[in-house]
C-alpha cells in the first residue's frame, strides 16, 4: 500500500514566512501572537515533512538555504492565495482591510505624503507601513508589497510600472552665484562647490552628466537624502543636481536658479514596483492604483515633457 505524505499545514507556512520576513523567531512569534516555542515546532515539522533544511539557525542569526529560498517564494504565493480566498467569503463589504507595506526613496514630493494620509483616511481597516530609504529592498524576501524606484530594471518575479519621467537639474541659490559666479561651461564646475547624491546607493557621486559626456565634480556635501541636498542648496552651500519635482516651486520663486540648463541635466524615471502575483490582495491593488493616478497627475503638472509608457513586465 502506498503511504500518503502528510500535507503541509497553513500555520507552518505562515510561521516560516513570518520568520523569514522578521529575521527572528522571537519577533515572528510576537507578530503572530504565539509562543516562540510554537514557532520552533512548526518550523521543525515543516522541514521534517519536506525532508530538507530550510533555515540555517544559530543563536544570533537566521539564513535561508537554497531550498529555503525557493520554498519561500512559493510559500508567499500560497499564503497570498489563502488570504484572497478568505476575503472572497467574508461578509459583503466595500471596505478594504489588511496590510500594505511600502518602500519609497527619501525626499519624496509632499503630495506623496498627502496620498498616503488620504488613503488611510479612506480605508480605515487597511494598515499601511511606509519606509523612507535609499536602500534597495528585496520585496519578496523582506515582505514588501510595493516600492517606488528610480529605475525599471528589476529582478525576476517583479513588475515595474512607469509613473513618469522627469528631469534632474543643476541648481544653486542666488547668494551662492553672487559669491562664486555662474559657471559658463560644464568644465567650470570643477572649480565649484557641489552637493552630490550617492552613486549606486553607497558612494558619493564624483561625476555629473554633461550632454553626451560627464564632468568631474568636487563634493563638499554628499547625502542620500534629497531634502538635505535641497536645503543645502537653498542655504547657499553649493550647486546641487536635483529632480525637477522637488525644486520646481523654488525655481518659480527665484529661491533657486538653474545652472547650465540644457547642459548639466539628466532624465530620471519613477516607477512603481511590485511582486508578480496571480492573486494580488485587494488593498495592495487599490494602493497601486492610487499611486498610478498620483503619478499621472504629478508628472503632468510638474513636467509637460514627461512621457509615460504602459506597464512592463520584468524580464
Amino acid at each position: 500500500m502506498i503511504q500518503m505524505q502528510e500535507p503541509i499545514e497553513t500555520a507552518e507556512l505562515l510561521a516560516f514566512a513570518r520568520v523569514v520576513d522578521a529575521k527572528s523567531l522571537s519577533r515572528a512569534a510576537a507578530e503572530l501572537g504565539v509562543p516562540r516555542a510554537t514557532i520552533g515546532r512548526r518550523l521543525a515539522r515543516l522541514e521534517q515533512r519536506l525532508g530538507t533544511r530550510l533555515l540555517r539557525r544559530t543563536t544570533r542569526s537566521l539564513a535561508l538555504t537554497d531550498a529555503g529560498e525557493n520554498f519561500y517564494r512559493q510559500a508567499r504565493i500560497v499564503l497570498d492565495a489563502v488570504r484572497a480566498a478568505e476575503a472572497s467569503v467574508r461578509e459583503s463589504s466595500t471596505e478594504l482591510r489588511g496590510n500594505v507595506r511600502v518602500s519609497v526613496p527619501s525626499g519624496m514630493d509632499g503630495s506623496f505624503r498627502q496620498l498616503v494620509t488620504a488613503f488611510v483616511k479612506e480605508h480605515p481597516e487597511v494598515r499601511v507601513q511606509v519606509e523612507f530609504s535609499t536602500r534597495l529592498v528585496d520585496l519578496v524576501r523582506e515582505g514588501y508589497d510595493v516600492a517606488l524606484r528610480a529605475t525599471t530594471e528589476v529582478q525576476p518575479g517583479l513588475i515595474a510600472r512607469v509613473l513618469g519621467r522627469h528631469r534632474a537639474l543643476a541648481v544653486a541659490s542666488p547668494e551662492y552665484i553672487a559669491k562664486h559666479g555662474m559657471p559658463r561651461s560644464a568644465r567650470e564646475l570643477r572649480g565649484h562647490r557641489c552637493l552630490t547624491g550617492f552613486a549606486r546607493g553607497e558612494l558619493p557621486q564624483s561625476t555629473w552628466p554633461a550632454g553626451r559626456s560627464t564632468v568631474h565634480v568636487e563634493s563638499v556635501l554628499s547625502s542620500n537624502d534629497l531634502a538635505l541636498l535641497r536645503q543645502a542648496a537653498l542655504d547657499g552651500l553649493g550647486i546641487a543636481l536635483l529632480p525637477s519635482l522637488i525644486v520646481e516651486d523654488l525655481l518659480e520663486r527665484k529661491a533657486l536658479v538653474p545652472v547650465l540648463p540644457g547642459i548639466v541635466e539628466a532624465e530620471n524615471v519613477l516607477a512603481v514596483v511590485y511582486p508578480e502575483r496571480e492573486l494580488m490582495p485587494p488593498q495592495v491593488r487599490a494602493f497601486i492604483d492610487r499611486l498610478v493616478k498620483w503619478g499621472a497627475e504629478l508628472f503632468t503638472r510638474e513636467d509637460p515633457c514627461v512621457r509615460r509608457r504602459p506597464a512592463r513586465k520584468a524580464r
